[in-house]
Order: structure tokens, then C-alpha cells, then sequence
């Protein structure tokens, strides 16, 4: 089990990994790092965001919306996520399967993928046919077409989506109770592709009403990323994209703040599926634009020291020397809108409790808590951060990513810039006080457990 795994929400692709700071931090002078970016936005509140990369004749088109699962209704979960599949079945002027027709047939690639805080569609072609996908891609939002006919059979594709993602999967069945024990009042406690009781009650009017509401312009943040001049791309946006009318102010995201967590809970599966039992445990953290200046970064270097591979502490402690893992890791998923997930996780050795395992993981964060790191460990792990940073830059695809996520949950262009700078800016110090954001009453606990072991976390060997 990866980190990614446990922090994957199914129904929908896993968010960019964070390369995105905080918002307005205290960070050292130093040069922007990464490509030249060229910022505009059309009279209509379109953001327009083009990332030069002249390496090869191709270009990635994505057009990011803010809503996600979060902004869902209450009681219309997973609303988001089917309205991205309603999104392929036509328009008044194109046809169903028009536009991935002729995607495909020039050798391109598109898809989509809904998270909390945004939905994005993407494709990557060759250069040439930029201004065909932007005019698919507008004429998708604004001349939807749906009908009862399209509607009901794509709601049953999603509901065998969640029965083969979820309901047939018991670590996804766990992690979908872990998240909703930890958001207690928060949207994000819910799974993206929503509960299956409520996906079955979503309709036309269901789906009508959230895109009216959420696939605007002024909404929407257009990132283009390739061989391309920036502005041909922004004169190209303003012929295609700007006739579409704005529908007025930006929706606003209203969500309610969890409260702060007083009790540390547990959450138990088994299962006769399960093979191996695994640990996890989830902390509620502040996210990149709900910390203070400088701790969504300590947070970054603290994950990236417990459970950052084969040289992190909780592999090292757990695996090599101890021996009563077989994988430890974590993993802090930084950019969100709002407070946002510090996960951790480990595999037992055979024999071994999950109880134990949980009370060996506590001992590593406590001792960084209570005396920090290995200097040399310290720098070697922020100079991984930040080389893993620089050498992403070489993909075209992940580039239009990070822009796009980070614009989406409310952080800018000189946010992603900076990022680097403000990794190296972090402390030893910083690091131990990150570490007290993992206290136990701030956390759910994950066991998962074959069916023939249920009570095997409170009788393996210790």
C-alpha cells in the first residue's frame, strides 16, 4: 500500500502531488525557478495561464473548473463527478464521442478527472490542432446537451464504477470510513464519486443545475502548456472563449470548518478478501493555503523525512532495523482549499499486530517531535524536494498540472515559483514544531484485517 493509494479518493485521478507553497510567506530573496509564465485573464473572468515549452511540437490544453466533490449539495454527493462523465455525451453542435474521436485519430490523448477542490479536462496534441480543442472545449461549456436517455444509463456506468472501485475493494472501503471519520463536518469526508445511495438519485435536473452553476467562465482557469507563444495563445482564448458570457460573480465557496479534533479515533475492516493487514492513519492538517507562513512547507519536509522511500525514518526504524514492517511510508497532500490530510502507513511483518506497528510508527513521530532530526538527514531530504521539483519540469503535462491544481485551490503563479526557495527556508526547528500537527487526538486510525483475523491485532505475538 503507497501513500498514494491510501490518499487516493476512486472515481476520479489522483491529484497532483503538491509542488505548491503557501500562501503570502516570509521566504528568502532568490530567483523565480521554473518556466516563463504569462498570465491574462479575458472580460469575462477566464484565467488564462500559458506555460512555454518549445522542446517538441506539442501541446497540453486543460481547462481546470473550482468545484469539486466538496462544493457537492448536501445530500447530492458525487454530483461533480458524474456531471465530468456527462461532460463526454454531447453538445448541440458535436455529437457524442465527436470530440475523442478526433483526438484520437491525430494521435492525441484527453480525459478528465474530479478531485475535492477542482474538476480538469485535459488533452495533448500536436500544436496544430490547439484552437480545434479550444473550441470543442467551449462549446462544451456552454451548449451541454443532456437528456433523461443519456442520464439514467451513464448513472449506472458510475454506480458499477463505485460497486467494482469501492464496494469491492476493502482498503478503498476503509479509507472511504477513515476520511468520513476524520471530516466530521467537512465536505471533504465525503468519497468523490459520492455515497451510493445518493448517486442513485441524481438526475438531468441534478446534473443541469451544477453546470450551470459551476461551468462558467468566470469559473474556469484555461492552462496551456507546449510549443506555443503566449500571445498567439491569449489572442486564440479571447476569439474562442471570449464570446462565451460570464453568468456574473464566481460561485462562492461556502463550507463549514471541522472542528477542531478531541479524540483520537480507530476505524476497523475486516474482510474475507484481505490477504495482508495493513496500517493507516490519517491526521488533519493545515494545507498549503490554510497554514501559517512556512508550515505547509515544514510539513512537506516532515513527510518527506518519516515516509519519503528506502532512506526515510519510518523504513529505516520499521523495516531494516527492527523488522516488524514490510513497507512504512508517509505522505502529506498539501494543496487544498481548506485543512486538509498527513498520512501515514505501514505493512506488518508476519506475526506482528497491528497495535504494535501503530505503537512503533508513534514512537518515530514522537521522537521528532520531542528532538527533531538527523541534521544531514534534514538536508538531504530538502534537497530531494526541491531536485524532485526541478526535474519535473522537464514533463509538459505535469507542468500544466501543478499551475492548474495550485490555481484552483486558490494559491498564484509566484506561489509555485517560490516553492523551492521557501523549502529551503525551512528549519530543523520548523520541522520539530511540524511535528506536533501529528498528535494522536488530531487523527483517525485505520486497521485492515483478513476475516479470519479479526481479533488478531489484540492476540499476535507482541
Amino acid at each position: 500500500m503507497s501513500p498514494d493509494q491510501i490518499a487516493a479518493a476512486r472515481g476520479a485521478a489522483l491529484p497532483t502531488p503538491a509542488l505548491t507553497p503557501s500562501g503570502p510567506a516570509e521566504a528568502p530573496a532568490a530567483p523565480p525557478a521554473g518556466p516563463a509564465i504569462t498570465e491574462a485573464k479575458l472580460a469575462n473572468g477566464l484565467d488564462i495561464v500559458v506555460i512555454p515549452d518549445r522542446r517538441a511540437p506539442v501541446v497540453t490544453h486543460m481547462v481546470w473548473y473550482r468545484n469539486g466533490s466538496a462544493d457537492d449539495p448536501l445530500g447530492k454527493s458525487g454530483i461533480a463527478h458524474f456531471l465530468e462523465h456527462l461532460m463526454f455525451k454531447g453538445t448541440k453542435n458535436h455529437k457524442q464521442g465527436e470530440f475523442s474521436e478526433l483526438v484520437a485519430d491525430s494521435g492525441g490523448q484527453e480525459n478528465a478527472f474530479t478531485s475535492n477542490d477542482y474538476t480538469a479536462y485535459f488533452q495533448r496534441v500536436a500544436t496544430g490542432e490547439l484552437a480545434v480543442c479550444m473550441e470543442y472545449e467551449a462549446d462544451r461549456m456552454k451548449n451541454l446537451v443532456l437528456s433523461d436517455e443519456i442520464v439514467a444509463p451513464e448513472r449506472e456506468v458510475v454506480m458499477e464504477e463505485r460497486r467494482m472501485r469501492t464496494d469491492s475493494d476493502p482498503s478503498d472501503q476503509l479509507n472511504e470510513a477513515v476520511q468520513a471519520a476524520l471530516f466530521t463536518q467537512h465536505p471533504y469526508g465525503k468519497p468523490i464519486i459520492g455515497w451510493g445511495h445518493e448517486i442513485e438519485g441524481l438526475d438531468r435536473e441534478d446534473a443541469l443545475r451544477y453546470y450551470n452553476r459551476f461551468y462558467t467562465p468566470e469559473n474556469a482557469i484555461l492552462v496551456v502548456a507546449g510549443d506555443v507563444e503566449p500571445a498567439e495563445v491569449i489572442a486564440l482564448a479571447e476569439k474562442i472563449y471570449g464570446p462565451i458570457p460570464a453568468h456574473g460573480e464566481a460561485p462562492k465557496r461556502n463550507r463549514p470548518r471541522e472542528p477542531e479534533p478531541r479524540a483520537h479515533r480507530r476505524v476497523t475492516l475486516t474482510d474475507e478478501k484481505v490477504e495482508q493487514p495493513s496500517y493507516q492513519a490519517v491526521y488533519l492538517a493545515p494545507s498549503y493555503r490554510t497554514a501559517a507562513p512556512g508550515v505547509g512547507e515544514a510539513l512537506e519536509v516532515l513527510g518527506h523525512l518519516l515516509g519519503g522511500g528506502n532512506t526515510s525514518l519510518l523504513f529505516k526504524q520499521l523495516v531494516m532495523e527492527q523488522k516488524i514492517a514490510v513497507a512504512a511510508g508517509a505522505h502529506y497532500q498539501g494543496t487544498a482549499v481548506d485543512d486538509t490530510r498527513f498520512y501515514v502507513f505501514g505493512l506488518p511483518a508476519p506475526g506482528v499486530s497491528l497495535e504494535r506497528l501503530e505503537t512503533a510508527i508513534d514512537a518515530v513521530i514522537a521522537e521528532v517531535a520531542a528532538h527533531g532530526v538527523d541534521e544531514a538527514d534534514f538536508h538531504r531530504a530538502k534537497t530531494r524536494l526541491v531536485a524532485d521539483a526541478v526535474y519535473a519540469q522537464d514533463s509538459q503535462a505535469a507542468l500544466a498540472r501543478w499551475y492548474g491544481a495550485s490555481l484552483a485551490t486558490g494559491l498564484s503563479i509566484a506561489d509555485v515559483a517560490a516553492w523551492p526557495a521557501r523549502i529551503e527556508a525551512v528549519t530543523l526547528d520548523d520541522v520539530k514544531k511540524a511535528a506536533h500537527w501529528l498528535d494522536k487526538k488530531r487523527s483517525v486510525a485505520g486497521f485492515l484485517l483478513p476475516a479470519n483475523d479479526e481479533g488478531a491485532a489484540e492476540t499476535a505475538a507482541a
